[in-house]
């Protein structure tokens, strides 16, 4: 099965939020989530 992977942008994203030089906003963390859960083999099911 092949890895999956987040797009350039959302990783930039999540490194900026991560390292707290910018503030997620709420749109910010449905991008993320969804990034998560497009991952997500059982799609967040555990």
């Amino acid at each position: 099965m092949a890895k999956k992977q987040s797009g350039n942008k959302t990783s930039t994203l999540a490194a900026k939020v991560l390292s707290g030089s910018k503030k997620a906003t709420q749109a910010d963390a449905k991008k993320l989530a969804g990034s998560v859960l497009g991952q997500d083999e059982k799609k967040g099911k555990r």
